[in-house]
C-alpha cells in the first residue's frame, strides 16, 4: 500500500514541478520562490512549529495585493493537480476503484455460501434499479474548461503508468503534460459570469457524452461477466438497471431563471445531443456490420423482392438517414423555424430499438454472437439507459408556489381564497375538480406572471414526449393537498400523461409527519386509483440536517423510511424512496456502499433513486472508469441490502437513538437559533457574504431575500463553514448527544451499536471523516482576524465542543486516531492539508482587506474568489 501511495505522491511532485516551471515562465522566479517558501513554512507549521507559523503569517500579511494573486492561483492549481493525481490513483491498477468490481464478486460468493435460492437471486437482479438524478446544485466550483484540462492530464498519467515505455514515448507524453499544466495556469479559474440554466444543462450533457456514454456499457459488461461466472446466467439485453434523470433545466424551486421556455429548450437540446451520439454509434455499425446471413425478421425491414448482400448494413444506413432527418427537424424547432415533421422522424425509443434488436437476435441465431455482443449490444443498452431523450427531466417546484397559483385561480372564479381555506376545504375543492369533466381555467384569463409561469410549465409537461419527463417533485410538501394540487394543475392544461407526483419531506417535522400525510392520501379512493400501484416519496437530507443537525436528521430519515416502507407494503403498493443527498456529510453525503447498507431493511426493494450533486458528479461519474467503479458499488450494495438485509435495530438501540436525537437537536438549535450573537458571528467568521459574489450556479443563494440562517440554502450554509475548516453543520450536536449517553453509563451499548448496526457505524464513520477535515487552529485564525473580540467566546465554546466530540467518538470506536480503518481516505486528507492551509491563511488576509477596504479592489476580489475555489477543491465535498 505504501508503494502505491508513493506512486501517487510521485505524480503529485511531478505535476507540481511542471506547474512551478509554468509559474516561473509566466510570473518569474521570485514568485515561484515566494510560493515555495510559503509551502515549506506551511508544512513545518502543520507539524507544530509555532515559529514557522508566525513567520508564515507575517510573510502573507506583508504581501501586496498584486503579490497575493499569483500565490493564491498557485496553491489553487497545486490542489487541483493533487486531486487529479489522487483521482488517477483511485482508478489505476494500484487504487481503490480496482476493488469496486470485487464487491460484486464477494457478494455473489457470499450468496452461494448463504444458500440463497437461485430464483430469489434472479428476481433481485431482475428488479435491480439504479436511477441517478443529476442536479445543478451549485457546488462544482471548477470551470468546464479546466475540468477538461484535468481530465486530459489524468489520461497522460495513465499513459505514463507503464514500465515498458520507450524514451520517445515518455518524452511525447511529458511534452503533452507540460502543455496541459501551462493551459491550466494561463486559464482564469473563476467564471466571469454566472451560468444560465441552459449552461448547466449542457454541462450535464457533457458528463454523459464524455464519460457515461462509455461508462454505462462498461458497467453492464462487467456486471454481466460476473453474473455468468457466478451463476451461469446472462443479463437480458433489454434489462438495463441504470437510468439517468436530470434537474438541470427542470428544478425551478427558488430559481426564477428556470422558466417553462427554458425547460422546453433543455429537453429539445437533450434530444439533439442524443441524436448526435446515436449517429456516431450507428456510423460505427455501418462500418462493421458487413455480414450477409440474416433471419427473415431482418429482411422484413427491407423492401420485399430485393436481394441484399449486406442486409445489416442497409438497415444501419436507413437508421442513419432517419437520425439525420430527426436532427434537422429538432434543430429547426430549436431555432423556432416552421418546418413540418418528416414522416420517418424518430419520435420514440422503440423506433430505434426494434430494428437494432432484430439485428442483434439475427446475429445470435445465425451463429455470430461474438459480433452481436460488440458495439451493437452497447448501442442497445444505451437506448435503454439514455434513449432518444438522452436524460429524463424532473420538474421541481415549492408547494407554496402551487398554493399561490390555485389561490389566484379560485379568486378569479369568485370561489374565495384557496390559500385561506382549511386543509379539509382544500382537499374537497381539489377532489371535486379532479373528478369534474368541465374545463377549469377561465377563458382569456391573464394572471400575474408568476402564476402564468406555473400553468405554462404544466403545458410544457403536457406537450413533452412520453419518455422526457420522469417526475414532478414538490418541495416542502406538508399536507395531502400539496400533492393533489399538482394533479389538478396538470389536469387543468389537459395533460394526458401519467406523471409521478413526488412529495419531498425535508424538515424534521415533515419527516416525522410523512407517514400520516401518505396514509391520508391512500385513504382517498381517487388517489389510490390514480397512482396505479406505485408511489415515489423523496426524503430530504439537506434541509432536515440544516433544521435539526445531522444526527437528529439522519435518525428521522431512518424512521420515516421504515414507516413508509411498512405503510406501502401493507397497502400492496410499490414504493420507491428518492434520496435527496448532497455531497457533504451535513447534506447526507457518504461513501455509496456504506450509505446504502445503512438504510432500513426493505427500503431499497423499489430500487435506488438518488441525487448526484455538484462536484460529486465529477468525482463519482466524471470518467468512464470512475463511473464503472461507482455503478458497481451501487449495484452490489443494493443487491446485498435486498438479499442480505441489515438487522432491524433492537429496541434499546431505538430508545437511545430517540434520546440522542432529541439531545443533539437541542444542542444544535441552541447555537443556531437561540444564541443571540450567532448570526453576526457566522457572517463574520465565514465568507458567507462573499460566496454570494461567486458565480457558481444559476440559482440564487437564498430562497427569499433578507432573513437569517433560516432563509439561507443548505449549500452555502455548509459551504461557508467548510471554507474556514470548522465544518460545523456536519457535526454540531452529534458528539454532545454521544457524550451525554456515555456519561449515563451507556458506553457498552454504544459500542454494541457501532459494531453490529450498519446505520450507527456509518454515522460515526462520517463524523470521523468530518473531524479529520476540521482544523481548529486555522479556524481560530479566522476568528481572531475577522470577528469582534466580544464574540470570541462562541468560537472558544465550539472548538472545545469539537475537541470533546472527537474524544468521545474515538472512545466508542476504540481507535487511537481518526479513520484508522480508512487509510486511503486518511492519506488523501493529510496529503491535501499542507496545500489547503496556505489558502486558508491567504483567504483570511484577503477577507480582512476586502472588508476594511473603502472601495472595491478587483485584484483582492479575484484573489479571494480563487482562495474559495482552491479550498473547495481541497476539501472536495464542499457543499
Amino acid at each position: 500500500m505504501k508503494t502505491d501511495y508513493s506512486l501517487m505522491k510521485s505524480n503529485i511532485n511531478m505535476l507540481g514541478t511542471l506547474l512551478g516551471d509554468a509559474i516561473t515562465r509566466a510570473a518569474g522566479q521570485e514568485t515561484l520562490d515566494r510560493v515555495e517558501n510559503i509551502r515549506l513554512l506551511a508544512k513545518v507549521s502543520q507539524q507544530g512549529d509555532s515559529a514557522a507559523h508566525d513567520e508564515l503569517l507575517n510573510l502573507i500579511k506583508n504581501l501586496s495585493n498584486e503579490e497575493l494573486l499569483p500565490v493564491a492561483r498557485a496553491f489553487n492549481q497545486f490542489l487541483n493537480l493533487a486531486n487529479t493525481a489522487a483521482e488517477y490513483y483511485g482508478i489505476s491498477p494500484h487504487g481503490e476503484a480496482v476493488s469496486s468490481p470485487q464487491k460484486l464478486t464477494e457478494l455473489f460468493n457470499n450468496l452461494k455460501t448463504q444458500n440463497i435460492a437461485s430464483a430469489e437471486i434472479c428476481k433481485a437482479i431482475r428488479e435491480l434499479s439504479i436511477e441517478l438524478v443529476l442536479t445543478a446544485h451549485p457546488t462544482e466550483i471548477n470551470r468546464r474548461t479546466l475540468i477538461n484540462t484535468y481530465t486530459s492530464i489524468n489520461t497522460c498519467l495513465a499513459q505514463l503508468d507503464h514500465d515498458d515505455l520507450a524514451d520517445y514515448e515518455k518524452d511525447r507524453i511529458m511534452r503533452r503534460l507540460r502543455q496541459l499544466v501551462c493551459q491550466a495556469w494561463y486559464t482564469d479559474e473563476i467564471r466571469k459570469q454566472r451560468p444560465t440554466p441552459i449552461d448547466e444543462a449542457k454541462w450535464g450533457f457533457s458528463v454523459i457524452e464524455d464519460s457515461l456514454w462509455e461508462g454505462v456499457p462498461l458497467f453492464l459488461r462487467e456486471f454481466n461477466d460476473q453474473l455468468v461466472d457466478a451463476f451461469d446466467r446472462q443479463l437480458p439485453v433489454e434489462h438495463v438497471p441504470i437510468k439517468f434523470t436530470s434537474w438541470m433545466g427542470g428544478d425551478r424551486d427558488g430559481n426564477p431563471n428556470v422558466t417553462a421556455k427554458v425547460t422546453a429548450k433543455v429537453m429539445l437540446q437533450a434530444r439533439i445531443k442524443a441524436i448526435e451520439l446515436f449517429l456516431a454509434d450507428i456510423q460505427i455499425l455501418v462500418r462493421e456490420l458487413s455480414m450477409s446471413e440474416c433471419t427473415q425478421e431482418v429482411l422484413d425491414y427491407l423492401d420485399a423482392g430485393k436481394e441484399y448482400a449486406e442486409p445489416y448494413r442497409v438497415i444501419m444506413k436507413m437508421l442513419r438517414s432517419r437520425l439525420v432527418k430527426t436532427h434537422t427537424y429538432l434543430t429547426s424547432l430549436l431555432n423556432e423555424e416552421e418546418l413540418l415533421a418528416p414522416s420517418d422522424v424518430l419520435l420514440n425509443n422503440a423506433q430505434l430499438w426494434q430494428p437494432l434488436y432484430s439485428c442483434y437476435n439475427s446475429l445470435i441465431e445465425c451463429g455470430m454472437s461474438t459480433i452481436a455482443h460488440g458495439p451493437l449490444l452497447d448501442t442497445l443498452r444505451r437506448i435503454k439507459s439514455f434513449g432518444l431523450q438522452l436524460v429524463r427531466l424532473d420538474i421541481r417546484q415549492d408547494s407554496s408556489v402551487h398554493t399561490d397559483a390555485l389561490d389566484a385561480l379560485t379568486q378569479e372564479l369568485n370561489l374565495g381564497s384557496y390559500a385561506a381555506w382549511s386543509e379539509q376545504e382544500r382537499q374537497q375543492f381539489l377532489l371535486n375538480e379532479l373528478a369534474s369533466n368541465r374545463p377549469l381555467l377561465p377563458y382569456q384569463w391573464q394572471p400575474d406572471e408568476s402564476v402564468k409561469e406555473v400553468f405554462d410549465t404544466c403545458k410544457v409537461i403536457a406537450k413533452a414526449g412520453e419518455e422526457s419527463i420522469s417526475a414532478y417533485v414538490i418541495s416542502m410538501a406538508k399536507t395531502p393537498s400539496d400533492i393533489l394540487a399538482v394533479y389538478l394543475l396538470l389536469k387543468s392544461v389537459n395533460c394526458q400523461k401519467h406523471i409521478p407526483v413526488v412529495p419531498l419531506f425535508e424538515t424534521l417535522d415533515d419527516l416525522n409527519n410523512a407517514k400520516s400525510v401518505m396514509q391520508k392520501l391512500l385513504d382517498i379512493p381517487w388517489y389510490r386509483e390514480c397512482i396505479r400501484g406505485k408511489q415515489m416519496v423523496m426524503i430530504g437530507y439537506s434541509d432536515s440536517a440544516k433544521d435539526a443537525g445531522t444526527l437528529a436528521a439522519s435518525w428521522a430519515q431512518y424512521r420515516s423510511q421504515e414507516e413508509l416502507v411498512k405503510l406501502f407494503a401493507d397497502n400492496g403498493i410499490e414504493l420507491t424512496l428518492f434520496h435527496g443527498r448532497g455531497g457533504t456529510i451535513g447534506r447526507g453525503g457518504a461513501p455509496a456502499h456504506a450509505a446504502l447498507l445503512s438504510q432500513p431493511p426493505g427500503s431499497l426493494k423499489g430500487g435506488l433513486r438518488v441525487t448526484e450533486q455538484g462536484e460529486m458528479i465529477r468525482f463519482k461519474l466524471g470518467l468512464p472508469d470512475v463511473a464503472l467503479s461507482s455503478l458497481m458499488l451501487y449495484a452490489s450494495a443494493i443487491l446485498q441490502a435486498n438479499l442480505l438485509p441489515p438487522p432491524n435495530p433492537k429496541q434499546d438501540w431505538r430508545t437511545i437513538m430517540d434520546e440522542m436525537s432529541k439531545t443533539s437537536c437541542e444542542c444544535y438549535r441552541h447555537y443556531i437559533r437561540e444564541e443571540p450573537e450567532f448570526v453576526p458571528y457566522f457572517r463574520a467568521v465565514t465568507p458567507e457574504i462573499e460566496l454570494g459574489r461567486l458565480p457558481l450556479g444559476s440559482r440564487p443563494q437564498k430562497r427569499k431575500k433578507g432573513g437569517g440562517i433560516e432563509s439561507l440554502r443548505a449549500i452555502p450554509w455548509i459551504f461557508a463553514w467548510t471554507q474556514n475548516r470548522l465544518m460545523l453543520p456536519s457535526w454540531l450536536g452529534a458528539g454532545s448527544a454521544l457524550k451525554i449517553a456515555m456519561n449515563e453509563g451507556k458506553e457498552t451499548l454504544l459500542k454494541e451499536m457501532y459494531h453490529n448496526w450498519p446505520f450507527f457505524n456509518t454515522r460515526l464513520g462520517m463524523l470521523e471523516m468530518v473531524y479529520a477535515k476540521a482544523d481548529t487552529n486555522i479556524y481560530q485564525h479566522y476568528e481572531k482576524r475577522l470577528v469582534d473580540a466580544s464574540m470570541w467566546h462562541l468560537g472558544t465554546a465550539l472548538c472545545q465542543l469539537l475537541k470533546d466530540d472527537i474524544e468521545v467518538v474515538l472512545k466508542i470506536t476504540d481507535d487511537d486516531s481518526l479513520m484508522a480503518d480508512l487509510p486511503w481516505i486518511a492519506e488523501s486528507v493529510a496529503l491535501r492539508n499542507s496545500y489547503i492551509k496556505p489558502l486558508n491563511l491567504l483567504q483570511v488576509e484577503l477577507l480582512d482587506r476586502s472588508r476594511k477596504g473603502h472601495e472595491e479592489n478587483s485584484t483582492v476580489e479575484q484573489a479571494l474568489m480563487i482562495t474559495i475555489s482552491g479550498i473547495a477543491a481541497g476539501m472536495r465535498n464542499s457543499g
